[in-house]
This record gives structure tokens, sequence and C-alpha cells, in this order.
């Protein structure tokens, strides 16, 4: 539906050290390596010294500290003058209120309440606050510190306007409140549990307009060609709003950060690309997954933990616990917005809030659609009916309101359920799993384990029918485990007794309080080493508080958190768990980054419109945000893309320190891509025959046939690809990464390295 779509991009992390201006500068680089947009993270102007820029204070103009309008106009030129197009990220469902006096229309706000010009653009429940907004800052006993200075109301470091004619903090248009009151008090929809991320109303049109000033004007002088949307679940009207865009942008090319469970469709009916790529990120970690290791990795699992895990009563678990902690503001503006009638039933107001958190606990994916999609609703009731059949009563009279588009409480469920699907799986959950964390990322289903090749050419084929230009994704600034972490860590589904070995003999060594965790964070130990100490303590401290169930961000456990720390420690100075950890990392370092070339060229050959994230051209071996935004040595780089004619590939990827393998395949691929996008129109399955058949991945793109290897364990036990062939057509191929012709045996075909990308010459 777009007029113009990339063949690439490449994401940069755009901050007020890696400004537009230097961004503009290394646009040559992107080029050379074969890429076709660039993708900038949101430019707007955000919270100061923010690294991310998702806070955003002002819509008015690009930020400041990030290049300002010049920077952008800058970067726009030089994109055009080198062919590449400009993707941007933009975040339409809330605003940066941590510092309000950057924040023009959070000020007014505050200063004049309801009679604010910008009083509807918030999502602010007056009347539960009783005429104030609630702003959860105080720290417990510590009231005192709340005081008037300089004509504002001051608390710290905060500051706050006072309201026309008042002179006391009791006099105001907002309160001050206990930080612990966010959990259920607050009278404001924010972004997930981020207090200090409020949501705007972008459904109305005078808001729309004056929070898209400025990506209006990029359209109107064509310094942008698409967007990518944040989180556009939080909004009322996702499909409203898509429309909304395209009429601004002139159906310009349009992605959504859309994270669709394992069967879920985007909608087709709105006006967008497709997702910003987690599903198919999803597919291909598991088309590399061996499905041989799901019955001694569940066994591993269950001695770990003392039971069997059974995932989804799990996140059922962690999902009623968010719904009852700290997103239960959200649920109690659900139970307010139902109809009168309802709320003075026989249920009463906390019985409609045990069934409302109850749905939401039971919600099988982000969220519905009404009216056109309520599959998921009714699905939620159904297994709510199952887990608490007390509640059957009250979730027979819910049902109808729920299900009914016009009801304001049925849109606040279909807002809410996304925010409690994400802080209880991906931020809770995710963290609690350790069988194979691989698969524990954004937009997946840690329960499906692995995809046959069947069923992965099935999805890939209809990929390419519905959504051929949406995004494909290895690593993003929300992976919670870069490309080739994961890669490595997919490895011990082939040698799921050598890792349980290795496994037993660091819980001998080095103790832990919590022996399920313990896998997990050795898991990442592994997959990113030779990560920094630094890193790894860094890691450990987000990983335990985010499991959430030995210890917490807001009651941290001492003991607990100095026990999983010296597991770290250990790692770097017990010359026993050392030799544990290289014994292993050498048995599956080679096979790893073989995954990750696989990785590699499925993402940039297969259907869609592949993203390289900054730096992820080399090994990409970096944890969870903020770890995943560090500093990228482009400088190297550029050098390493320039000598890559003389470097060539590396005779075995388990002696590729660098990565230029890597490299290696993703310019050579991503230029392909650029340079010949006739050749990327379709897609078919390559038969493979032989013993080794179930080892190779091939598919023809209407011209260039990828072959990736898989499993490269079990390839090597079986001695390689012996009489192995491809069904190529007749004529001449040559391997456009490794430059040489090859013949239909696999053997030839994967002689350099573990991929090729063939194309037909005259």
């Amino acid at each position: 539906m777009a007029t113009r779509a990339p063949q690439s991009t490449y994401r940069l992390q755009i901050t007020a050290d890696f400004d537009l201006h230097e961004a503009t500068r290394r646009l040559p680089y992107l080029h050379a390596l074969g890429a076709d947009w660039v993708y900038l993270s949101p430019i707007l102007v955000a919270e100061p010294g923010s690294t991310h820029g998702y806070d955003v204070v002002s819509h008015a103009t690009v930020d400041p500290s990030r290049g300002g309008h010049e920077g952008l106009a800058a970067l726009a030129a030089e994109a055009r003058r080198l062919g590449l197009g400009v993707l941007v990220d933009i975040v339409p469902n809330h605003m940066g209120v941590a510092t309000p006096v950057e924040n023009a229309w959070w000020w007014d706000l505050l200063q004049h309440g309801r009679d604010s010009a910008y009083a509807d653009y918030f999502d602010v429940d007056w009347d539960f606050g009783g005429g104030r907004l609630r702003i959860p800052v105080v720290g417990d006993g510590d009231e005192g510190s709340i005081r008037v200075e300089d004509g504002e109301l001051r608390y710290h470091d905060h500051r706050f306007p006072l309201a026309p004619g008042t002179s006391t903090h009791d006099e105001q248009h907002y309160e001050l409140v206990s930080w612990r009151a966010a959990d259920s008090e607050l009278n404001y929809r924010r972004f997930f549990a981020v207090n200090t991320l409020a949501a705007i109303r972008v459904e109305d049109r005078k808001v729309f307009d004056d929070s898209h000033v400025e990506i209006r004007r990029w359209f109107d002088e064509g310094l942008v060609d698409g967007l990518r949307v944040d989180h556009p679940d939080g909004l009322r009207d996702p499909g409203g709003y898509l429309d909304d865009l395209a009429d601004l942008t002139g159906s310009a090319y349009v992605l959504v950060e859309k994270i669709l469970e394992p069967g879920e469709e985007l909608p087709r009916s709105w006006a967008t690309a497709g997702t910003t790529g987690y599903d198919a990120l999803g597919m291909i970690d598991r088309l590399l997954t061996d499905p041989a290791g799901q019955a001694p990795l569940d066994a591993l699992e269950t001695r770990l933990r003392g039971s069997e895990v059974d995932w989804h009563a799990m996140i059922r678990g962690t999902k009623r616990m968010i719904a009852d902690g700290i997103l239960h503001s959200e649920v109690r503006r659900i139970v307010r917005e139902l109809p009168q009638p309802l709320r003075d039933g026989d249920a009463g107001v906390a019985g409609l809030e045990d069934a409302v958190a109850e749905l939401l606990a039971c919600f099988p994916v982000y969220r519905s659609y009404l009216p056109e999609e309520r599959s998921a609703l009714d699905d939620a009731f159904a297994a709510a009916r199952r887990s608490r059949p007390d509640l059957t009563a009250v979730l027979d009279v819910l049902e109808p309101v729920l299900g009914d588009a016009g009801d304001e409480g049925a849109v606040r469920f279909q807002q809410t359920s996304g925010m409690v699907m994400a802080k209880g799986v991906e931020d809770t959950a995710f963290y609690r799993y350790s069988r194979l964390t691989s698969l524990n990322e954004v937009g997946g289903d840690p329960s499906e384990f692995a995809l046959s090749l069947d069923e992965w050419h099935r999805r890939v084929a209809d990929r390419q029918e519905h959504w051929p230009t949406a995004m494909t994704a290895l690593s993003t600034h929300d992976t919670k485990r870069g490309e080739d972490v994961r890669a490595r860590i997919t490895v011990l589904s082939e040698v799921p007794q050598e890792w349980d070995d290795a496994l037993s003999q660091l819980l001998e060594l080095a103790p832990a309080p919590d022996p399920g965790f313990a896998s997990l964070l050795w898991q990442a130990v592994l997959g990113s080493w030779p990560a920094s100490r630094e890193r790894l303590h860094a890691y450990a401290e987000k990983a335990m508080r985010e499991a959430g169930d030995r210890t917490t961000w807001t009651a941290p456990d001492e003991d607990y958190e100095a026990a999983v720390h010296g597991l770290v420690d250990a790692a770097f100075d017990d010359a026993k768990v050392r030799k544990v950890l290289e014994d292993l990392l050498a048995r599956i370092t080679g096979p790893g980054w073989g995954n990750s070339l696989a990785a590699k060229l499925l993402a940039i050959a297969m259907p869609g419109v592949p993203d390289v994230y900054q730096g992820s051209e080399l090994w990409e071996q970096s944890l969870v945000d903020p770890d995943n935004r560090r500093f990228v040595d482009l400088d190297a780089r550029e050098g390493l893309l320039a000598g890559i004619g003389e470097w060539g590939p590396v005779p075995s990827v388990a002696l590729d320190d660098l990565g230029v393998d890597k490299l290696l395949v993703t310019t050579r691929a991503l230029t392909l891509r650029r340079d010949r996008p006739e050749l990327f129109t379709s897609y078919a399955p390559v038969a493979v025959s032989g013993a080794a058949a179930d080892h190779a991945v091939a598919f023809d793109r209407g011209g260039a046939i990828a072959v990736a290897t898989r499993l490269p364990v079990g390839l090597a036990a079986r001695g390689g690809w012996g009489d192995t062939t491809l069904a190529l057509p007749e004529g001449r191929w040559r391997d456009v990464i490794s430059g040489r012709v090859v013949s239909a045996e696999v053997a030839d075909i994967l002689a350099t390295l573990p991929v090729a990308l063939l194309v037909k010459e005259d």
C-alpha cells in the first residue's frame, strides 16, 4: 500500500553523543554496506539526558540536543545524494512528564487543571482524583520535603507550577502523593507502569494535529520517507490512527511495533506495511532450534524448579500479579468506566475488579480490536471461567459489555490488556523461565520450541503473500538478548546433555540460591562471553529484579542479590568455574557463529524488509537494554568493510573473533537486495535431497536462491553433507557471498561458509 518501500534498513540510535550530524557523516558507510534506508530512533524533543528518545516532551521540533532541524535537513540531503530513504521512529501514545517544566502541555495542565487548554490532551480521570491529578513522587514519610520556593512547588529536585493566585501546596490542581499510590490510586493513563510517561488522547483530531505538526512538516518538505509507530496497542483506535497517519503522510511506508502471538494475524484493514519484525525473529530462531532438545531440556527445567513448569499457567499467574499490582490503577479505571447499573449490581466494585483482572490474566494475545476481531476476548472469557468458576456470574454480566466496541469500559480494557501482557510476560515470566532462553524473546512464545522445515516454508510463503514489505528484525533496542547471544544459546538444544552436565558442575562449584534462575544467568554468560564483569553484573541485577519472585526493584533482598552477583564474580575469579565455562564454550561457539550467519542470511533474504540494528553487521552480543544501546564502533566497521575484498571469508567461523564472515554475509546480501530487487519478488522452497537434507533450508526469492545450514552440531556428528544435493535449476550459479561458481552438491555450495546466496549467471 506504500508508495515507496525499502529493500532494507539500518537502525541508528540518535542521542546527544551520536546526533543527526554524526549520523549524516555515517551514511556513506551505510550505503557501502548495502543498506537501502536509514532508520532513526525518535528525534523529537525528549526529556533532558534521554538516551532513547521515547519520552517526548515537545512535538514542535526536532530535539536540539540530537541535532535539531538543521541536523535532520543535513541528513536528508545526504541520504538523497546517496539514494537512501529515511525512516523515523515516532511515539504517538504518550509524552515524558518526569520534568514538568520541559513539557509545556503538562506544565499548563498542572497549573490550570480542568481549565487548561490541554486538559483534554491527557487521559485523566479528574473525578477519581477529586478534581486533582495525582503525581506519585513522595517517599515514605517525606511529605515534609514538599515546599513552595521561587513561585513554584518543589519536592527535592522536582519542580511544579503553582495555580494562578495561590501560594500553598494544598490549593493546586494536582497533588503529590506517595510513590506507592501508583499501583492503585493513579488517575491518569500511563505507558505501561511508567509514571513519568503520560498517555495522550491522539484519537482527538486536535491532539493528533498538534502532536504531529513536526511530523507533517517532514513529509511536506520531503525530509522523511516512512515512519515506525511505537506501541500502537496503547491507542484507543489503532486502525483509525493509522488512517489519519496515512492522510498526513500521503500513504507513506509505515510500520507498527505490534507483537503477534503464534497464530495471530495483523488486521489486514490497517494502513500499514506490517510489523517491526518480532514475528519473523521468532520464526528464524525456532528454525535453528533442534526439536530433539525439547524433552531433555524440559526434564532439566523440571529438576531445577522442583516440579514441572507449565508455561501458560506461569504467565496466567504473572499477568494476574501485574493486574493486581503495578497495573491495578488501570483495572480500577476500567471498572469505573463500566455502566453504573453494572457497578451497582450484586458483584460490587470489588467483584468486578477481580473479574476484570482475571480476564486480563487470561487474555491470549496483546489486545483485541473490536468490533472486527473478538475471538481473543471470547477465548479470555472461556479461560477465566475455567480458572475461576466462582466468577462465572460476574463474567456473564461483563461479557456483553466488554464485547461492545462502543462501551468505554470495553475500550479501556483493550488499551490495558497489552500492558498486562507486556509486563507479565516479557518483563516477568521471561526472567523466570530458563529452559532455553534464546526463545524468551519479545514477540515469541517460549512454549513453541522449534519449527520444522515444512512449517517454516508455510509461514514464510504466507508472509510473502500478505506482508511482503513488513520489517524483519533480529536485534532491536527492546530485545532481551542480541541476535548472536541467542544464536549461541540455541546450540544448547543440540547438546542438552552436555549443557546439563556443565550446569550441574557450575551449581556444585558456585551454589546458587535459585538453581532455575542460575540456569538463566549462566546461559546469558555463555551467550555474551566475553562480556565484561560490569555488563554481566548489570544484567544479573535487572534479570533477578524483573523476575520479581525473590527480589524486586522496590524491595531488594540484599542477601539473595549478593549470592547471585557472586555467580558472576565466580565466572571471572574461580578457575574451576572458568574451566567449565571455557570447555562448554569451546563446544558451542563455532556452531553458534554458524547459527548467527544462518540467521543473518535468512533475515536478509526472506520476504520482508530486513533491518540491521546498529553494529549487528559484526557479532552482536548485547544483553537487555540499556546494554543494547551502548557505544558501537562504526570506525572499526568502516575499516573492515573497506578491506573486505582482501579479507575474504575466514576459513572457520570458530576462528572468526571479529565477525568478518558476518560482515561479508551482510554486505553481499544487502547489496544484492538493493541493486537487484527483481530477484526478490516471490517465494518458493527449493528441494534438498540426501541423508543430511534436514540440515539445510533453501528457497528461491524469484532468481536469488538462499541456502543456510541448520543444526550444525548434528550435521558434524553425521559426517557432513555427504551426497546431499540441492534441486538447482539448470544453468551456471554463483554464490555472491564467496564469489564461487557452485554445483548442486550442498557440500560444494557450502564449502566456504555455512550459508550461500546464489544467482544465475547469463
